[in-house]
């Protein structure tokens, strides 16, 4: 079945494939302007210096560090996560669309806010020390940066198995437990290979978020290739080093882009049933249901009750009202950029997504990648080339609003593609052919047909992308218009000077906002 739907699919590779490149080529031209600034940086050292740089024991450790630090995150997210995402779509629990938005609002609290709120627990003058009279060994180094990147992370795969569980086929599941299988038996054989394209999206994200994150591993002390790189843009001069280090960034991007690939080649999961979607009837958990909540309350607790409960102490130490002054504008700010970003990401997701499932090859698995290319770049590094190019090319667009929308967009298109692959992977290409024997034209078929389907994928993009660019940190802070203000630069501005309890408001502002858009967002999942 694979090989003929594959040969009808390539029938309109012409016309369909085409259309879909353009944007797509269009978002790699953007995307090679960094690049190739890096490149030239990096290589305008001579070959002695040039040795020096690039064979030097630091890198190894930061290799390492990196390494480490990417697989644990990766590895305790699927404890934390993947129950979390059974749990609230295929179990009889109460407060399931509750739990749902407190397992996605971590998406909504800046990585700094989570790392300062984990290290303000401990030490002698942390919070348990000042709520039950003894303190507790602060975190730091790697335990740190693994919690808190954990905790900030992983909403990306719990949406993207909440999404995918929503829209699997229960046919499959029914045929299985007629035939004897046992319910756990029936996830690991039946459910758990068609959650592969969620688990793979969701995990390059997570592992994306751990190789650009700065702030986190700069709270933490604990260094790694983006930490070094902050460093080196911040302190020296030439930025050779630090092109090289965000040269090497790359290439290990690539190798996991590269594996995700290969574990995708020619992967099917589309339904197979001719009937109407529908959902399985809502597994009863007995005498599991104490443990279910426990698991739930305990992720909710460390990845929204830490951060917020800290945030809310800051605001009862000394909170000067004069620090509300510009919340207005700068939430005005952050909508402003971070509303058309969402929109365009997840229109600009369709053709990436489709030019992969549909037209599967070589060439199309590496079309599909120049997204997760130009988010592999490190902010910092992609907003100074942005710069570097705009002002010997086009002065008079520097330091405006699109611009800023312009860098984000391509930044973020890559949090937009992986729930909209994973929705276009339940879509079976004879719905396409049905609607073309009907008369419909091209376009006519895929917004009757696969548009549809595709809008829960897009819903949840636009959410990846709306809250990862509310809390936008370096793109914003050297891209953004004069006196431009968002929530994210107010509160990182005012951390920095550790005047937290002016930051409060600011934090809890990004916080209450996203968390009302995650519930529209999950009350539209709900309804049929």
């Amino acid at each position: 079945m694979l090989k003929s739907e594959t040969v009808r699919t390539h029938r309109y590779f012409s016309t369909s494939a085409v259309v879909a490149v353009i944007p797509i080529v269009m978002v790699g031209i953007g995307g090679l302007i960094p690049l190739v600034y890096l490149l030239a940086k990096a290589f305008s050292a001579e070959g002695t210096a040039l040795v020096q740089i690039v064979f030097r024991w630091r890198n190894a450790r930061l290799f390492l560090n990196t390494l480490l630090l990417t697989a644990g995150v990766l590895a305790l997210n699927l404890l934390l996560a993947t129950p979390a995402a059974w749990l609230t779509t295929r179990v009889n629990l109460k407060g399931r669309r509750f739990f749902t938005v407190l397992c996605a609002l971590p998406l909504a609290i800046p990585g700094y806010v989570m790392a300062y709120a984990l290290l303000a627990i401990g030490g002698n003058t942390g919070i348990v020390a000042q709520l039950f009279g003894t303190s507790i060994p602060r975190l730091s180094g790697y335990p740190g940066a693994l919690l808190a990147l954990s905790a900030y992370t992983s909403p990306y795969l719990f949406l993207n198995l909440r999404t995918t569980l929503l829209g699997l086929d229960p046919s499959l599941e029914e045929s299985a437990r007629s035939l004897g299988y046992k319910p756990y038996e029936t996830f690991f054989y039946v459910v758990l290979p068609q959650l592969r394209p969620a688990f793979y999206a969701s995990g390059l994200l997570i592992s994306l978020h751990v190789l650009g994150d700065f702030g986190v591993v700069s709270l933490m002390r604990y260094e790694t290739f983006s930490y070094a790189l902050y460093t080196e843009y911040m302190l020296s001069f030439e930025h050779i080093y630090a092109a090289w280090l965000a040269l090497m960034l790359l290439t290990f991007t690539a190798c996991l882009l590269y594996l995700e690939a290969k574990l995708l080649n020619n992967a099917t999961f589309h339904r197979t049933g001719r009937g109407p979607s529908r959902q399985l009837p809502q597994t009863q958990l007995g005498a599991w249901r104490f443990p279910a909540y426990t698991h739930l309350s305990l992720l909710t607790f460390i990845t929204v009750g830490i951060p917020a409960s800290t945030v809310i102490l800051w605001m009862f130490r000394g909170l000067n009202m004069s620090a509300l002054e510009g919340l207005l504008g700068a939430l005005i700010g952050s909508l402003s950029m971070a509303i058309p970003t969402g929109v365009l990401c997840a229109l600009l997701a369709i053709p990436f997504a489709y030019i992969g499932v549909r037209y599967p090859s070589r060439i199309s698995n590496a079309l599909e990648r120049i997204g997760y290319v130009v988010y592999a770049i490190p902010p910092l590094a992609f907003a100074l080339s942005l710069i570097f190019f705009l002002l010997n090319t086009a002065p008079f667009i520097y330091k405006t609003l699109p611009v800023l929308i312009y860098a984000c967009t391509l930044h973020f298109l890559a949090e937009a593609i992986g729930p909209v692959r994973s929705s276009l992977y339940q879509a079976s290409p004879n719905l396409e052919e049905a609607a073309r024997s009907l008369g419909y034209s091209r376009i006519q078929a895929f917004f009757r047909t696969l548009f549809p389907i595709l809008m829960r994928g897009m819903l949840t993009a636009t959410a990846l992308v709306f809250l990862a660019t509310m809390k936008e940190l370096p793109l914003t802070f050297l891209l953004s218009p004069a006196g431009y203000e968002t929530l994210a630069l107010n509160v990182w501005s005012y951390t920095t000077e550790a005047m937290f309890a002016e930051a409060a408001p600011y934090a809890l502002a990004i916080l209450v906002f996203s968390g009302i858009f995650v519930g529209v967002l999950t009350r539209h999942e709900a309804q049929p």
